[in-house]
């Protein structure tokens, strides 16, 4: 019995069939990339939300732990509470202690990281700045909100907390800079968090930070 020869389909037959297989799988594969990148989306807020949270967490560490700096007394070049502290010896032992990043020496240096920040717009954590000797940003505190900055005055005197309402402090105010949530090291990335930096090292001996001079324009303590 002879048996009956297939008919192979044609070219134009397959073709056909997988475009209308391909057809029938859009609707999923659009399914699948609109749930990726509502995922995608979804874990960028999150993220987000985290590093936020991060940055405003880091804020309040630096104010408290400044806090327990009270009453050290102040040296010049000192940035140690065991020997003593000048203004950007405070701020630098803050935030290395805090959050690990190594801040330049000197009160001059510093005003030129992170990003300048109005007087209106101050925030826990952000560095104020002064003209105390006669040239600009020769004097730092750390703001601690409410007004009150802490800092590290002069010779004689130890850390402690005034307000930028005082008018000797309004008369020679600088400018302000926010380095929380600027620095890349105080932002944690996505994988992996980011690790602390340094950013500059100098010698707290060939760059002390010169004490204020408060008597010269106004008697007794500002």
């Amino acid at each position: 019995m002879t048996g009956r020869t297939r008919r192979r389909p044609s070219g134009n037959y397959c073709a056909s069939r997988f475009a209308l297989m391909a057809l029938a799988a859009l609707p999923y594969a659009a399914q699948a990339d609109d749930a990726a990148t509502q995922s995608l989306a979804e874990t960028a807020r999150e993220h987000a939300a985290r590093a936020a949270a991060r940055v405003w967490h880091d804020a309040r560490d630096l104010g408290q732990f400044a806090l327990g700096l009270i009453g050290v007394g102040y040296r010049y070049g000192g940035d140690t509470p065991v020997g003593g502290l000048d203004c950007s010896g405070l701020v630098r032992y803050v935030f290395q202690q805090v959050t690990g990043v190594t801040l330049p020496r000197t009160s001059r240096e510093l005003s030129q990281v992170g990003a300048n920040v109005s007087l209106d717009d101050l925030q826990v954590g952000d560095l104020v700045f002064f003209n105390t000797r006669n040239y600009s940003f020769s004097h730092v505190g750390l703001y601690l909100g409410d007004n009150r900055f802490i800092h590290a005055p002069r010779r004689g005197r130890d850390v402690e907390i005034t307000t930028l309402s005082r008018e000797y402090w309004q008369r020679h105010f600088n400018g302000a800079r926010r380095l929380v949530g600027v620095l890349p090291s105080l932002i944690p990335a996505v994988i992996p968090e980011a690790s602390a930096i340094t950013l500059t090292t100098i010698s707290a001996e060939s760059t002390a930070e010169e004490p204020v001079d408060e008597t010269r324009e106004l008697p007794g303590n500002p």
